[in-house]
């Protein structure tokens, strides 16, 4: 909490007339205790700006693990906050244009993914198929809520594959035989006739 009133000071300070934002034309982005600043280039300038005010003057300590610069123009880099990635991603059509896209960050979906794991694991076997399932789709429908912006479409397609793999490994091991769907139903229309929800 201290150190969200902190930085709320440092964020008047850094957007003030002698801050970084009128004579860099830098950008702080904040959301509690995490922030990100936007600059054509991070000059040594900035970064003891940054340094100085936040450590000599507000005593707070820079997590140096996490604090690093990213260059956006190149293809590679990516910028994570707050669970989303962005960077430029080539255009399908013609891959010498790109565009600027924004997605669930690799840490994201590995907790994610790691979450439906929990859900699904086998110490629940004792649980009905449909409540399980309306358990999912509460969790689901909350998380793709929260990274329904950009261009999440190849991340929420990954997450319907997993939950539904992890479904019917579960009818697997349900039955003292082999789970099969009825003659003309694969899996995938079971699990949505149960009411399952694609993302």
């Amino acid at each position: 909490m201290l150190a969200n009133i902190y930085l709320h000071w440092f964020d008047r300070v850094f957007h003030s007339k002698g801050g970084p934002a009128q004579w860099a034309k830098a950008t702080l982005i904040r959301y509690a205790d995490d922030f990100v600043i936007m600059a054509r280039y991070m000059s040594p300038q900035i970064q003891n700006y940054i340094e100085q005010k936040l450590e000599a003057w507000l005593g707070l300590t820079l997590n140096r693990d996490k604090t690093r610069i990213v260059n956006l123009r190149r293809n590679q880099e990516r910028l994570e906050f707050l669970g989303y990635q962005i960077g430029l991603a080539p255009v399908r059509e013609d891959r010498r244009r790109h565009y600027w896209r924004l997605e669930p960050s690799h840490k994201a979906m590995k907790r994610e993914v790691d979450r439906i794991w929990e859900m699904t694991a086998p110490k629940y076997g004792w649980k009905p198929l449909p409540e399980l399932i309306e358990e999912l789709n509460r969790h689901l429908k909350g998380w793709a809520n929260y990274y329904r912006l950009g261009q999440p479409r190849t991340a929420f397609q990954r997450i319907n594959r997993y939950v539904r793999q992890r479904l019917y490994q579960r009818l697997r091991r349900s039955s003292q035989r082999p789970w099969k769907p009825a003659p003309g139903q694969t899996a995938y229309g079971y699990f949505q006739q149960l009411g399952l929800i694609y993302l």
